[in-house]
């Protein structure tokens, strides 16, 4: 089965940041389109970031001025910059991908943003 971890999530008071990665070794992460979404308690499964195999990206409008997906295709790893993180953000946050028709997601890694 295809595997991934997640790295990076933790405590962090607001306006600070965090850098989120996700890598596995079961797929070329060059090749296809990567997302991050977060689930927050009580809430829907969110998409927050998208990048495509030709490096553009997109956001979701919660987070667009404040977060940067990025890849890097030698060491097979998805990454999310986060900045000014404010508590409304502390969610558990996966990457993503679908792969042959199949939705593929880490185990999840929880970001809490308190003072």
């Amino acid at each position: 089965q295809l595997q991934f971890v997640e790295s990076g999530g933790g405590l962090v008071q607001p306006g600070g940041s965090l850098k989120l990665s996700c890598t596995t070794s079961g797929l070329r992460f060059s090749i296809h389109t990567l997302d991050w979404y977060r689930q927050a308690p009580g809430k829907q499964r969110e998409l927050v970031a998208q990048i495509f195999s030709n490096n553009d990206a997109a956001y979701g409008l919660s987070v667009k001025d404040r977060f940067t997906v990025s890849r890097n295709n030698v060491y097979n790893t998805l990454y999310l910059q986060m900045n000014s993180l404010q508590p409304e953000d502390t969610a558990v946050y996966y990457c993503h991908v679908v792969y042959k028709g199949n939705n593929y997601w880490g185990q999840g890694t929880q970001v809490t943003v308190s003072s």
